[in-house]
């Protein structure tokens, strides 16, 4: 086989899938990303995804492997482990976890069983679906328990030291998929010791703020930290977990020969071979990619820029009338209240998809609305801020925004905003069609 060649064939081999491609590369190019989960990475990100690493069994970890010929790929995954170790700060890091459901599945097991009560936040308050929702393996497998915000849109810690005292779950989760607000970490651990659980953050959405530490981080506080590795960290889609203080673990699990395993160990065994198979060597390649690039000074101005964006745009749609959940935010995201537009989440992603601006309908705190419909919409600015968007752009966004809603089922509106989307994104390029090929 000539492999060389073969690199440029895509369109001749399937063109169906190269037709795809070449037109999603023309979405991403051509409207705006408001997906808070989403993000676009470098032309190295992709170059490390699409090698030969992908054609290599590496089952095991760096220098313990069950293959032959992992000398190179182990070269990989050490300095993935390493690079993200430096980033957050932490002891230890396994970035085999294909994604963060994976890595949370896995956190969950290495300290508690099936059926053992767990606490989550709610789905409806901002919490994920790795957080307990019944539909969830976290929801079937475990007994769960919500906390959620109160009537400002704010995590009531109070509520959750109830709750957690009532119930005495074994294990806490915090973190979120739709809350806006940093997260007191010192204070959760805090409510976990007094019932001896265990404490598990999720900080799949704000990992590269908090990489860079412009909002808390939970690694001293936390017994284990789960993350993806793409929206703010700019990397490709996975997961990761880290120990942010390992040590001997409190629950007696021992090795054969008597030792007491660390945090480390328990967490390793159950990404593999507890729920893992092979590890995907040319993600985990990009992954130390992405690491690097979160390394270098001007990552920070990035993330700084993130908020910037998040708060502009936030603050923009609340002059316009909109009601933000809990009145701003400190991250890269928020929630926007339709109720009072008389408009559903449904309604209003359909539309601004339409217009060339894509979000996600997404329920809000006391919705009456079902998870298929929803009284709101999540917003988020990594991608735009990564396509070299500022403050003045999401000026503009918010009123085109608010133009589609206000005149929702007019057609002709949505093609106008469109035409200003195209204009907008054609200041701003991102990728070139050759990359298709």
């Amino acid at each position: 086989m000539d492999v060389g060649s073969n690199m440029n064939s895509l369109q001749k081999v399937d063109p169906e899938i190269f037709d795809a491609i070449h037109h999603e590369i023309e979405r991403q190019n051509n409207k705006l990303e408001l997906i808070a989960s989403e993000n676009f990475v470098s032309t190295a990100v992709l170059q490390a995804m699409g090698q030969v690493m992908t054609n290599k069994y590496a089952e095991g970890y760096p220098a313990k492997r069950y293959y032959g010929g992992c000398e190179f790929v182990d070269v990989a995954e050490d300095l993935a482990r390493e690079r993200a170790k430096k980033l957050f700060k932490a002891e230890h890091a396994n970035v085999q976890p294909h994604s963060g459901s994976q890595a949370n599945i896995e956190a969950y097991f290495s300290f508690v069983n099936y059926g053992d009560t767990v606490m989550g936040m709610a789905l409806s308050d901002g919490g994920h679906l790795t957080h307990g929702s019944p539909v969830n393996f976290s929801g079937r497998f475990f007994n769960m328990v919500h906390y959620g915000v109160n009537e400002n849109g704010i995590i009531d810690m109070n509520q959750v030291e109830q709750i957690a005292l009532k119930e005495k779950p074994k294990l806490i989760i915090t973190g979120a998929s739709a809350y806006s607000r940093k997260i007191d970490y010192k204070a959760f651990r805090e409510i976990a010791d007094k019932i001896n659980a265990k404490l598990v953050a999720d900080i799949a959405h704000p990992a590269g703020l908090i990489a860079v530490g412009l909002i808390p981080s939970p690694i001293e506080h936390c017994h284990v930290v789960t993350s993806t590795t793409h929206k703010t960290l700019r990397g490709p889609r996975g997961g990761l977990i880290l120990v942010g203080k390992d040590g001997e673990n409190d629950m007696g699990i021992k090795t054969p020969k008597g030792r007491v395993k660390l945090v480390s160990e328990i967490i390793d065994f159950n990404v593999f071979p507890g729920f893992q198979g092979g590890p995907l060597m040319h993600v985990i390649a990009a992954k130390a990619v992405a690491f690097q690039e979160a390394l270098q000074p001007d990552f920070v101005d990035y993330q700084k820029q993130i908020i910037k964006n998040a708060q502009a745009l936030a603050n923009e749609l609340l002059n316009r009338g909109y009601k933000v959940v809990s009145g701003g935010t400190d991250t890269h995201l928020m929630l926007v209240d339709l109720r009072n537009h008389n408009v559903t989440g449904k309604q209003t992603e359909k539309a601004l998809e339409a217009a060339g601006i894509t979000v996600n309908k997404n329920m809000v705190p006391f919705d009456d609305k079902s998870p298929f419909v929803t009284s709101g919409i999540r917003l988020g600015t990594p991608a735009l801020t990564t396509r070299g968007m500022q403050e003045n752009e999401m000026k503009l966004i918010a009123e085109m925004i608010d133009t589609v809603i206000l005149d929702i089922d007019s057609e002709t509106t949505r093609t106008k905003v469109a035409k200003q989307v195209f204009d907008l994104c054609s200041r701003f390029p991102l990728y070139s069609d050759a990359i298709a090929e």
